[in-house]
């Protein structure tokens, strides 16, 4: 998902940041503890909770307080008050930049902190389980899953709540606006679903997202990562 963490020259410098609902030190829960991470981070997956271990613990370096880095360069910080907070994700780096230049780690990150500022703008109630939507299509295909009301956060990635209140997030690896096909990422976000209601949810999704995009394929917790 966002492997490859380690020390290298030349990437893709970025700027990341969302206003989060709530005090700095809930935030900074949110960013630190994997039962919170696991209601906002990535997607369902089997080695979910490894990876949430290995980024957030085992990799991440606490710099000051509120704010950790990792052997990229790149660092999240939670500042803020009692009642707003921001959440920042930094990398400067000395490779060519600018908007139109794909990195997998930025825009990883304009998605999840997307689903962050969810947990605390909707603060839903139950586990939180997804569905996660990959394969080949438009972005105009890709958005063509909810009815309108998406809101950008970068030129790849949008996101909407749908009727049924379940969190839709798109990332593509070119802008959304583009007319030709590339790989895109779909997370749909639930919250406290039972089992049987979960798996007539994948079975409606896989329906509607099957005739939409090449190679598609649906990822739940029962599942392997799909190949990037």
């Amino acid at each position: 998902m966002m492997g490859g963490m380690t020390d290298q020259r030349g990437l893709k410098p970025y700027d990341v940041h969302v206003t989060v609902d709530a005090g700095r030190d809930e935030v900074w829960e949110a960013v630190t503890q994997p039962a919170v991470l696991h209601q906002w981070f990535g997607w369902d997956y089997d080695g979910l909770a490894a990876e949430i271990r290995q980024i957030f613990v085992d990799e991440a370096t606490l710099l000051a307080p509120e704010r950790m880095g990792w052997a990229d360069g790149s660092y999240l910080e939670v500042s803020g008050g009692d009642e707003l907070a921001r959440v920042r994700v930094s990398r400067e780096g000395t490779g060519p930049g600018g908007p139109e230049r794909y990195d997998a780690i930025e825009e990883g990150w304009r998605a999840f902190l997307v689903q962050l500022r969810y947990l605390f703008s909707a603060r839903p109630t139950g586990r939180r389980r997804t569905l996660y939507l990959t394969g080949e299509t438009t972005g105009r295909q890709a958005l063509s899953l909810a009815d309108g009301g998406w809101e950008r956060f970068g030129p790849r990635v949008a996101w909407t709540v749908n009727a049924e209140g379940h969190l839709i997030v798109v990332a593509g690896r070119v802008p959304l606006d583009r007319h030709e096909a590339a790989r895109m990422e779909v997370t749909v976000s639930t919250f406290g679903l039972a089992d049987a209601a979960f798996v007539d949810l994948r079975e409606e999704w896989t329906k509607r997202w099957a005739p939409l995009a090449a190679f598609a394929e649906v990822t739940t917790a029962a599942d392997p990562a799909p190949q990037s």
